[in-house]
């Protein structure tokens, strides 16, 4: 749970820290500006608020890795959903309403976290699951869209390592296998959630596992 913190406190600072220009720049996710992504994380803090708030009386269904989904293909910006988040953040028109609004629900959805029981037993998408395990899962939630987020900012302060590390090693749970050795947490994730095309030589160290990949993570 101190991961989550850190991990959606430095996400935060590094939206504060974007320059006007920075939100119209394209981010790591497909179809989607650096504004899309800052209105994402806006709903993203929002369903963290309304998940601590939801307790459940069943047991626990899901854990922090099996919280994701693997789905079947990349996605393409085309979603309903994704549509609707680029709508709603051309609607802020300014960059600092987007960061004014961040920063106002994600300070009460850090703050949310901080008091929540680990143990607490919380419901969301149909599943239970304690909320240790939830904000254990939204390391990873936080840590690749912290890499979205400067995708095309090289200045820019990146995830902590901490984060990379614990997000690196739910994803080789979610594959079942681990990535190579020689590979940085930074680009096992780019590589392995398809942020990034793997190189020959990576693609000859990673072996089976490069069928298997992109991994989708939803």
């Amino acid at each position: 749970m101190d991961l989550f913190s850190r991990s959606w406190a430095a996400l935060r600072t590094a939206v504060a820290e974007l320059t006007d220009e920075d939100f119209a720049r394209p981010s790591g996710c497909t179809g989607w500006l650096v504004r899309d992504l800052v209105c994402h994380l806006v709903i993203d803090a929002q369903d963290v608020l309304i998940t601590l708030a939801t307790p459940a009386e069943t047991e626990p269904t899901r854990d922090a890795v099996t919280y994701w989904e693997v789905a079947d293909t990349p996605p393409t910006g085309d979603d309903p959903l994704d549509a609707l988040i680029v709508r709603l953040a051309a609607a802020y028109e300014e960059p600092w309403l987007l960061k004014f609004h961040l920063d106002d629900v994600g300070s009460a959805a850090g703050r949310a976290a901080e008091l929540a029981y680990p143990g607490l037993r919380v419901g969301t998408r149909d599943i239970v699951l304690t909320a240790g395990d939830y904000l254990s899962a939204y390391v990873l939630e936080w840590t690749l869209h912290h890499l979205d987020l400067i995708a095309h900012l090289p200045d820019a302060a990146e995830p902590p390592a901490e984060g990379l590390a614990r997000t690196r090693e739910m994803l080789e749970k979610i594959a079942r296998t681990a990535f190579p050795a020689s590979f940085s947490d930074k680009d096992a994730l780019l590589i392995g959630t398809g942020r990034r095309a793997p190189t020959e030589a990576e693609k000859a160290e990673l072996g089976d596992l490069a069928a298997k990949l992109p991994l989708v993570i939803g």
